[in-house]
């Protein structure tokens, strides 16, 4: 093992790791948004909303919680270019600062200075701003979303740029923010991200109406209808609301996952055909290419069909494509671990759909304002894990089945690492990030455990001169 291979290593374990915070906030953010809307809303009308005040603070602080680890996580991605890549930073620094500088100066900072308003902005600020703080920082999150994947498309399909003294210079800022690579790839993360943040608020749903079933909650009512400080939906209708509302999330977001994967595979096929040839363990090039669901179990002519849109399309195959990237770009080995790759797709595909197909099955149980079962309730807490592993997955298959490069046709890995790093150093780097994020992972999940336990907080009770008693929202923290 060298340094190439431990800087690999240690860049996969940094980004993995805080990939599992990214989809979490970008689509908990928008559910949170979602609810103070329905809030705000909803009392503007003259209707009961308290329900919807208390979710909005209870996710609230599990999306700060998010928040606040993704942005520790990630400041450790930008020095690793420089510590273990400067080879690459130099080849790709012009192309890359646009829109780096981009999501640091505008997305970030707009995300991060309105979360700070919204976070102490309770009770200080007019209502209908209060809830705008908030939406700047979700469209914030998004954005900051784009420009990165903008990046990182271009590494996959390089557009306006040119090569300069070894370099890459940027010669089309346009071309690079709207790559066709990046149009198909935002949408398809972003609408992943939603469907992990579905999946995350059905779980709490589920694991709180479990609780609220067996008295486990202070102050439950246990019925829909009972009334108290969360007003006439009692604990199990409050938690009914956010189930069906993480339900509708996901489903939507599954659908638009699916269509925008359509779309991924065939810019594939164009644009990165030794990615889908491993994806599919194709070894030569096929017209009427099966689609393998296992090793040994193929439907005919579906990868064509898939990739191309014609059952009958030619699609590439790994063995082949190596001859041809020897013979235009020099002897080396073009294949990337094709077992992590086949793998990384079915996982993906498998647990992404079981995600879908239970919120609608959820969707189906809680029609007409009926209470879910407690077993469709379990079912949710244990597919916690489903989403999220499938987004990992997907960005195992993106990540890995580029390699060698870098920069596709431009740079590869062995050439991008830093030359004057020893094996050492970089295995020092990795052990104490390990160590740290390990550490970190312990506190995270402590924080969010001991939150969803304790449930929501009631609103406080006020006297008011008539002697009649009133909600009030008060401060968050």
């Amino acid at each position: 093992m060298d340094a190439l291979d431990l800087a690999r290593w240690q860049f996969g374990v940094t980004t993995v790791y805080h990939f599992l915070f990214v989809p979490l906030t970008i689509g908990l953010g928008v559910f949170v948004a979602g609810l103070q809307t329905a809030w705000l809303r909803r009392t503007r009308r003259g209707g009961d909303g308290e329900h919807l005040l208390r979710l909005t603070k209870f996710f609230g602080k599990l999306f700060l919680i998010n928040f606040a680890m993704g942005v520790v996580t990630g400041i450790v991605q930008e020095f690793q270019f420089g510590m273990n890549w400067s080879q690459y930073s130099i080849f790709v620094g012009d192309v890359f600062g646009a829109p780096l500088a981009m999501e640091a100066l505008l997305a970030f900072f707009l995300e991060s200075t309105f979360l700070g308003l919204w976070i102490f902005g309770w009770e200080r600020l007019p209502r209908a701003v209060h809830l705008a703080c908030l939406w700047a920082a979700v469209i914030g999150s998004n954005l900051s979303a784009y420009f990165i994947l903008a990046a990182n498309a271009w590494m996959k399909h390089p557009v306006g740029y040119e090569v300069v003294g070894g370099r890459a210079r940027m010669t089309d800022l346009w071309a690079v923010l709207t790559n066709s690579t990046a149009l198909a790839q935002v949408p398809h993360v972003v609408a992943g991200a939603f469907v992990v943040a579905g999946g995350f608020v059905i779980a709490v749903s589920g694991y709180r109406i479990l609780r609220e079933g067996s008295g486990g909650s202070k102050g439950s009512k246990g019925s829909e209808g009972s009334k108290g400080s969360e007003g006439s939906y009692g604990e199990a209708g409050m938690w009914r609301a956010s189930l069906r509302g993480a339900l509708v999330m996901t489903a939507i977001a599954g659908i638009v996952v699916a269509g925008t994967g359509d779309q991924s595979a065939r810019l594939l096929s164009e644009q990165q055909p030794m990615k889908l040839a491993a994806a599919e363990g194709l070894r030569h090039d096929t017209a009427g290419a099966p689609f393998s669901v296992v090793p040994g179990v193929e439907v005919p002519n579906l990868l064509s069909l898939l990739a191309a849109h014609d059952p009958r399309a030619v699609i590439q195959g790994t063995d082949d494509i190596e001859r041809r990237y020897a013979a235009a770009f020099g002897p080396a080995d073009y294949t990337p671990n094709v077992p992590v790759v086949f793998w990384s797709f079915r996982v993906m595909i498998v647990f992404g759909m079981a995600t879908v197909a239970l919120s609608f099955l959820g969707l189906w149980l809680t029609r007409r304002r009926a209470r879910p079962p407690r077993w469709f309730a379990r079912l949710c807490v244990l597919a916690l894990p489903l989403p999220t592993t499938a987004i990992v997955a997907g960005w195992l298959l993106s990540e890995i089945g580029r390699q060698p490069w870098t920069v596709q046709g431009e740079l590869m890995t062995a050439a991008s690492v830093s030359p004057g790093v020893a094996l050492a150093e970089v295995a020092a780097t990795l052990a104490g990030f390990t160590l740290l994020y390990g550490v970190l992972a312990v506190a995270e999940g402590v924080l969010l455990v001991r939150h969803v336990k304790a449930g929501p907080e009631p609103l406080p009770v006020e006297p008011v001169p008539s002697g009649e008693a009133r909600l009030t929202p008060t401060l968050m923290y």
